[in-house]
């Protein structure tokens, strides 16, 4: 599941609460404007249908190629989760025009020392059976994409429920990634922002990305972390 917004920010960087109240004005604003039909400066309109007129026409689902490019992207994760499950990564990211480079695993008896927040506390009262991290990178075209993923064993299937229920939450805490020095890289603060779980009988996976350099877009970020949550444990 994606993460639901419940608090000031998640994964693991805690956020903002006060960039993330502008942001909702933000968007309040905007919804206002586009029901009206206000002016937004520049000769620029937005309609009830979310064109922009005067100097520029924009549809509200984006532009011809911007569609092309969703519809592409969502068919090509679709079909590199599928190739995921079956424990072909090398094919799932080729689909996605990535390519693994390297990577690190580590194996944990416990999790509390591995999670903090409401997460970790969590893990107090029920501890987790067993805990697998992997970090590793990916190849794209113009940057390189650091992904997490953990794999968390609970003792029953109502405790698998409840830790989805919170670690879902934005600002519930996590499960810390690996250090991306383990790769001989900077450091890098996830965020929660393309963030995927999945759940399979006790098992939790979580999956997140965060680009390391250059610029990745941000659907291709999210994709990445909806495939990684389909890796097998390793």
């Amino acid at each position: 599941m994606a993460r639901r917004i419940g608090g000031a920010g998640g994964g693991s960087d805690k956020g903002d609460r006060k960039s993330n109240v502008v942001a909702a004005a933000c968007v309040l604003a905007l919804g206002t404007a586009v029901a009206g039909g206000t002016t937004l400066g520049g000769g620029a309109v937005l309609s009830g249908s979310g064109t922009l007129g005067g100097s520029g026409i924009a549809s509200g689902s984006g532009s011809v190629s911007g569609s092309s490019f969703s519809q592409s992207l969502r068919t090509r994760t679709n079909q590199a989760r599928t190739s995921a499950r079956k424990g072909d990564a090398d094919t799932a990211w080729k689909r996605l025009g990535l390519r693994s480079t390297k990577k690190t695993i580590r194996r944990d008896p416990e999790c509390v020392g591995a999670s903090f927040g409401q997460v970790r506390t969590f893990f107090l009262h029920t501890p987790c059976r067993s805990l697998d991290r992997v970090l590793f990178t990916l190849a794209a075209d113009g940057g390189t994409v650091l992904v997490s993923v953990a794999w968390v064993d609970l003792p029953s299937r109502q405790s698998t429920r409840e830790f989805v229920d919170l670690i879902d939450v934005h600002g519930s805490g996590d499960i810390r990634p690996l250090g991306a020095g383990l790769l001989g890289m900077a450091d890098v603060t996830f965020t929660a922002d393309n963030y995927r779980s999945r759940s399979l009988g006790t098992t939790v996976t979580i999956a997140e990305t965060e680009p390391a350099s250059g610029r990745v877009d941000a659907a291709v970020l999210q994709a990445a972390a909806d495939v990684a949550s389909e890796l097998p444990r390793p």
